[in-house]
């Protein structure tokens, strides 16, 4: 009993400081928080005797979260206690990153519900590259960003490999249409995705800007309209997306091909890579990709919910 006492006075102490540090408006107040669950997190489990037992014994904190809350505060339920000794446990796995304190303990909360660490590892990197907040890593989670990704990029992402642009896009991408209007062109399905275009842009992995819709060209006596057209940040690459609300079909291929080639002559910088084509379709056709010489250009199915 005095054992466990004295753990107790550690970890009241350790929160008392917390919570000092939560008023002091300072830049260094979120690795100080961080840091003290990080080590609250330790105190926990080694006072349930290690952390195979601490997996399995939620009794100790159920004592502990009982009387903080009444010492310290209502902030400090068993819930808060249960995920301050998961973070713990979480970062010190050697399958996880070394704890980022530019994230936010919310972002953290987010990443507690999952049990794959190289997912936790993906959604970690993601965040700090694109300064997510913790809703949008809310989003990111709830929509299965990692786990729609093909197996090849994800051990491309175990190995540190880094990903082509076109690897990092979703299987299958989301279209939100919350009236279930009914698709019958392709003009219809470009306005639903224009009305939430942030979302659907997230679909296709991080960097992406939204460039123009139906983007004029001009080539010889002939004009054309790209559907969609993107520019990627991070990749230096514009993106041609076409969209088709039946079966890929061969000449969607060089259509798109033909657009990307115009780009690259006319638009593009000489610092920039060369074009992506994406194809989004209703109904893929891998048999065409894999005949398909041009390895910048790669179909994609939508469904709309």
């Amino acid at each position: 009993m005095l054992k466990t006492e004295k753990y107790y006075k550690d970890i009241k102490d350790k929160i008392i400081d917390t919570e000092t540090t939560i008023r002091v408006k300072d830049y260094s107040k979120n690795k100080v928080i961080l840091e003290n669950y990080y080590e609250i997190g330790r105190l926990i489990v080694e006072a349930q005797g290690g952390e195979e037992r601490a997996r399995y014994g939620d009794g100790l904190i159920k004592e502990f979260s009982s009387r903080l809350v009444n010492e310290v505060g209502k902030k400090y339920s068993y819930r808060t206690l249960f995920r301050i000794r998961q973070f713990y446990i979480l970062f010190n796995n050697e399958k996880v990153s070394a704890m980022p304190t530019i994230l936010s303990w919310s972002h953290y909360t987010e990443l507690l519900v999952l049990d794959d660490y190289d997912a936790i590892n993906y959604y970690i990197d993601i965040s700090i590259k694109q300064n997510l907040t913790y809703r949008q890593l809310h989003e990111k989670i709830k929509n299965k960003e990692y786990e729609s990704l093909s197996l090849d990029t994800k051990q491309k992402l175990i190995e540190n490999k880094n990903p082509e642009i076109t690897e990092l896009v979703k299987e299958t991408i989301i279209i939100n249409n919350p009236k279930n209007i009914e698709v019958i062109n392709e003009k219809k399905l470009q306005k639903l995705i224009m009305e939430d275009i942030y979302r659907f842009l997230n679909q296709f992995g991080s960097g992406y800007m939204f460039v123009g819709n139906e983007y004029p060209l001009k080539i010889g006596d002939s004009y054309y309209k790209i559907d969609l057209l993107l520019y990627n940040v991070e990749y230096e690459s514009y993106v041609v997306v076409e969209l088709k609300i039946g079966k890929l079909k061969h000449e969607h291929v060089g259509q798109v091909e033909l657009y990307m080639n115009y780009i690259d002559k006319h638009i593009k910088k000489p610092s920039h890579n060369k074009t992506i084509g994406i194809i989004l379709c209703h109904k893929n056709n891998k048999l065409i990709m894999e005949y398909c010489s041009n390895p910048s250009i790669i179909s994609r199915e939508y469904i709309l919910c």
